[in-house]
């Protein structure tokens, strides 16, 4: 299967090394020109959870062009560069083409659908599953625990059971669900939980949940998502979102968000389509969210003070 990874930075750069270890024709799309040249020089190096592994058969390019006639489009792309992405994919992507979108955060699908075919559009909930990137060419595995597949649109569940396929025959632990919303929100619970108040406070998620008063923040943060989730009548798996976030960390205490790692490399985070979208749906709907309010503000201010 001919498949395009648009984003190349750590979770993008895994799905790629491991589609295209086991046998998929992989393009792979990034803005990073050193990365790009390092893969084509010497391949792309992996290692961690997956295993060791040099990968010299992935076409990588700058040039999203590139990735024309590809029968399946993954954008694993910061949600701030979504809107770009499917712009740019809008110019020549095909009505039998498929599109997978994994981001943290809420919207991402919406914002590719003003500018894509919704029915073709898959979202894709990664959970435990942690990257980072070493140096260009070279990206560590920390994490994996399950890729989760739904549709956009409920059209026909035989192809989420197909893409799923693909997945767990390239290695990954993937499961296929009807209501990707429902996932989607219990992830968001514990990006919100973890993702501002790690990156405010600069510590590991272990290390938030051992301090009494920055878990309280955090569980605070949770709690605000959790009311709007119900509001907006989200089908959660559970009646107890603290158990839910609690669990979920205490399976990856050593590791640091996202978020945190951008801001530890100089670089812009999520925190708009994570603690932000929170504060942004708390106004819509009429419900306070002075905790995210907080802890956004904290992290957009520190964001304008690096740029």
């Amino acid at each position: 299967m001919k498949i395009a990874i648009i984003g190349g930075g750590a979770m993008g750069s895994i799905y790629a090394a491991l589609m295209a270890d086991h046998g998929h024709n992989v393009c792979m799309i990034d803005k990073w020109k050193d990365h790009v040249s390092e893969i084509k020089a010497n391949g792309l190096y992996v290692n961690g959870a997956s295993g060791e592994r040099r990968i010299k058969n992935i076409e990588v390019s700058t040039d999203i062009n590139a990735a024309k006639g590809s029968e399946l489009y993954i954008i694993a792309t910061k949600t701030s560069q979504v809107e770009i992405v499917a712009k740019e994919l809008s110019q020549f992507i095909k009505d039998d083409e498929l599109i997978i979108t994994i981001q943290n955060g809420l919207g991402s699908g919406d914002i590719i659908a003003k500018h894509l075919k919704a029915e073709n559009l898959f979202i894709g909930v990664a959970e435990g599953f942690g990257a980072s990137v070493v140096g260009p060419g070279h990206v560590h595995h920390n994490s994996m625990s399950l890729i989760r597949l739904g549709e956009m649109v409920q059209t026909d569940f035989n192809r989420v059971l197909f893409l799923t396929t693909v997945w767990t025959e390239s290695g990954f632990h993937a499961k296929a669900f009807e209501d990707i919303d429902q996932l989607v929100w219990e992830k968001f619970l514990c990006n919100v939980t973890f993702s501002g108040p790690c990156t405010a406070f600069q510590i590991t998620i272990g290390e938030l949940m051992d301090n009494k008063k920055y878990w309280k923040i955090a569980l605070g943060c949770m709690k605000e998502a959790y009311k709007l989730g119900i509001k907006r009548t989200v089908s959660f798996s559970f009646t107890d979102p603290e158990k839910h976030v609690t669990d979920f960390g205490n399976r990856m205490p050593k590791a640091k968000p996202s978020m945190l790692l951008d801001h530890e490399n100089h670089r812009l985070s999520e925190i708009d389509a994570i603690n932000g979208m929170v504060v942004k749906l708390g106004e819509s709907m009429g419900v306070q969210t002075p905790y995210n309010e907080t802890i956004t503000s904290f992290i957009i201010n520190k964001e304008k003070m690096m740029s």
